[in-house]
């Protein structure tokens, strides 16, 4: 028997070094501004009276709702598979089916109302794309059990709260508030009739920014003919009903909230659900100003349509307001960074009884990403460790010694552990951005000295930073000092 030379052997075999589409590496600068957002973020939750709860990675299919797989299609929309019992389950696809599955299951024992927050990976099975993930970072804030619209109003100021903390100052963002009962008593006024034709219009009106007041006027209508020849079928809606509609997502008012409050009261006035949402967002208005929240933090915008299916009361939804710009310096839109609403439904799927909920969620990987395109880079600079240099084999004890006295004093250290040379090492601590490298030769070793050199000072200076006699005289390049003073004079050039 032959065997071709050609023929690979399971021992020959060498898999390609690739990622799964949709699932990213991050490095420290990434995991750094994420964490520096989620400890900002739940500082402020817990100032509010939130509770951290995390819930597992898995839940059973069924919990999932509309993901539920089926035998066909056991991972549309997520990732699941089968327990040794026969049951299906799937990675989470985000942090609200969790909370609501949990909240039937303790409802006995939980505080009423239930606040808590979370944040942690969801999973989605779905087509991977620029900034979309199969795998992503939410982080939640909800209220179980209360149908105060007071409740929505703390979800906001909490929201505005939130991302100020991340890092987002007042006037970068804002908070824009509606009611889908609002959007209901509107569409009934409107004369819209089948579920089809009110979906319509919803996605109509959703269309709003992108397309402008005569591109939503054509979808209410008969239809939309769009740039590529695609012709799009309107809700069908005739003119004073379509007048209607448009003059209802127009209604914001420079004015602020109250303003706003009465322009739509004019449009929707006199329908049953319609008076209910202009009360329910009077109250959220109310709640607001007592809480300072100004109107240029959150405003009310008719034309925030969300959750078409989900939400059952206010919805609200956060937008950059940043210039930003990538790395080649194009402008990035980055728009919605989060967002939430009122859903009475959710628990009831599991106990058959109407459980009043409200949260605002936003993406912690997606606000890194717009922090950093906006020049605002979560969390500061990521810093390197200090590295001591090895010149001597003979003389690793040494350098450990040092590089225990720095940990022990609370600062990041490494001693090189490669076998290059001296440059290379210099050039390693470089990339690893150290603030500083420490040198033992055998002459400071017999001396008790140690050599520190500021890399610090040598960017500053690679980047024409110092003219100023006074700060080069203060912070030296490079220095030789008793060993017994390492630590205060790291300190003092890592500013700690």
């Amino acid at each position: 028997m032959t065997t071709d030379s050609n023929d690979t052997t399971p021992q020959d075999f060498r898999p390609e070094a690739r990622s799964p589409r949709g699932f990213a590496d991050k490095r420290a600068r990434d995991l750094r501004a994420e964490r520096a957002i989620l400890e900002a973020v739940s500082a402020v939750y817990e100032r509010y009276g939130f509770e951290a709860l995390d819930t597992g990675a898995f839940e059973y299919a069924d919990a999932l709702g509309k993901f539920l797989p089926d035998s066909d299609r056991p991972n549309e929309g997520v990732f699941a598979l089968q327990d040794d019992d026969d049951q299906w389950m799937a990675l989470r696809y985000d942090l609200t089916a969790p909370l609501a599955r949990f909240a039937a299951q303790n409802w006995e024992t939980l505080p009423k109302p239930f606040r808590r927050y979370a944040f942690g990976p969801v999973w989605r099975n779905e087509k991977p794309g620029p900034g979309r993930f199969r795998q992503f970072i939410q982080c939640d804030a909800d209220t179980v059990g209360s149908a105060r619209p007071e409740a929505d109003a703390e979800i906001i100021a909490m929201a505005v709260e939130g991302l100020e903390a991340a890092g987002l100052p007042r006037g970068a963002a804002v908070l824009k508030i509606n009611n889908r009962k609002l959007l209901n008593g509107l569409l009934t006024a409107a004369g819209a009739d089948s579920a089809g034709q009110k979906l319509a219009v919803l996605r109509a009106v959703d269309k709003l920014d992108r397309l402008g007041v005569d591109g939503v006027r054509l979808l209410l209508g008969e239809g939309r003919l769009d740039e590529s020849g695609d012709f799009t079928k309107g809700a069908g809606l005739k003119g004073q009903a379509v007048d209607q509609v448009l003059d209802f997502v127009q209604a914001g008012s420079s004015g602020g909230r109250a303003a706003t409050l009465d322009n739509i009261a004019r449009v929707v006035a006199g329908s049953a659900e319609g008076d209910e949402g202009l009360l329910e967002l009077s109250r959220i208005d109310a709640a607001l100003t007592s809480l300072g929240i100004a109107d240029d933090q959150a405003f009310i915008d008719p034309s925030i349509v969300r959750g078409l299916e989900y939400y059952t009361g206010a919805v609200f939804e956060a937008e950059l307001l940043l210039s930003t710009t990538d790395e080649k310096g194009n402008k990035v839109t980055f728009g919605s960074i989060g967002g939430g609403g009122r859903y009475d439904d959710l628990v009831a799927r599991f106990t058959g009884q109407v459980t009043p909920a409200t949260g605002f969620s936003f993406g912690v990987s997606r606000l890194a990403a717009a922090l950093r395109a906006a020049g605002r880079e979560p969390g500061g600079v990521a810093r390197g460790p200090v590295v001591v240099i090895a010149f001597d084999q003979a003389h690793m004890p040494e350098y450990f010694s040092v590089v225990g006295r720095l940990r022990a004093a609370g600062i990041p250290a490494e001693v090189y552990l490669g076998t290059s040379g001296m440059k290379p090492q210099m050039k390693y601590a470089d990339r690893r951005n150290a603030p500083a490298v420490v040198m033992l030769g055998g002459d400071e070793i017999a001396a008790g000295t140690v050599t520190i050199k500021d890399l610090d000072a040598g960017r500053q200076a690679a980047e024409g930073l110092t003219d100023n006699a006074a700060w080069k005289a203060e912070r030296p390049g490079q220095q030789t000092i008793p060993r017994d003073q390492l630590v205060a004079a790291v300190r003092k050039i890592i500013g700690g």
